[in-house]
């Protein structure tokens, strides 16, 4: 990381300082602080902000969690954060999808560019084609948005749209302070961790 981290525990300097930090931990409970938070906790406010938005990205949205990670994983893949790929790409499996799906969400091409795979079905497929849209052009082809929409409700659309934009925020904040990442790899099969 290009900044130290905070001391964990976090120095507290306010009352409010303090109540951020527990609003965190028990997010992240049993876990405890993840170094992204000891990275954001710079700036209290800042991390309480992140914490809330990405505990109802992560915990409070109806999206299958098929869909959310494999959303995350593409997002990590496009935008080479591998510290966010090591994390969700075991949850996508966790969550049913197979190796063999990964293999395609691993792809460095544009997937619009891909036939279809016989592992992803065809809401995945959409997710999957959305996100790489929306992460590597911002605008959405017509065609992108008619095929989400024709398989998922008003209230999906904005969750995976949502979910898209709250792990680019992730990956570019860790890939701008993570000075170590592009000296190691620029390969994802090498962060394939499980």
């Amino acid at each position: 990381m290009r900044l130290p981290y905070v001391a964990n525990p976090p120095p507290a300097r306010t009352r409010q300082d303090a109540e951020i930090i527990e609003r965190i931990q028990q997010r992240r409970a049993p876990r405890g602080l993840q170094p992204l938070d000891l990275a954001l906790l710079h700036s209290p406010p800042l991390a309480d902000g992140w914490n809330s938005f990405l505990g109802a990205v992560r915990t409070k949205t109806n999206l299958a969690a098929d869909l959310r990670e494999l959303a995350i994983s593409r997002v990590a893949v496009c935008n080479r954060a591998w510290y966010e790929w090591k994390h969700h790409a075991p949850l996508a499996v966790e969550a049913g999808v197979s190796n063999e799906a990964l293999e395609t969400v691993k792809q460095e091409g544009e997937l619009a560019e891909v036939e279809k795979p016989a592992e992803l079905n065809d809401r995945q497929w959409a997710v999957l084609l959305y996100t790489d849209e929306m992460t590597r052009n911002v605008q959405i082809r017509d065609k992108t948005f008619a095929r989400l929409e024709s398989l998922f409700d008003d209230r999906e659309v904005v969750e995976i749209t949502g979910t898209v934009a709250a792990y680019n925020c992730v990956s570019r904040f860790l890939v701008a302070l993570d000075g170590k990442a592009p000296g190691l790899t620029t390969h994802v099969a090498n962060w394939f961790i499980f």
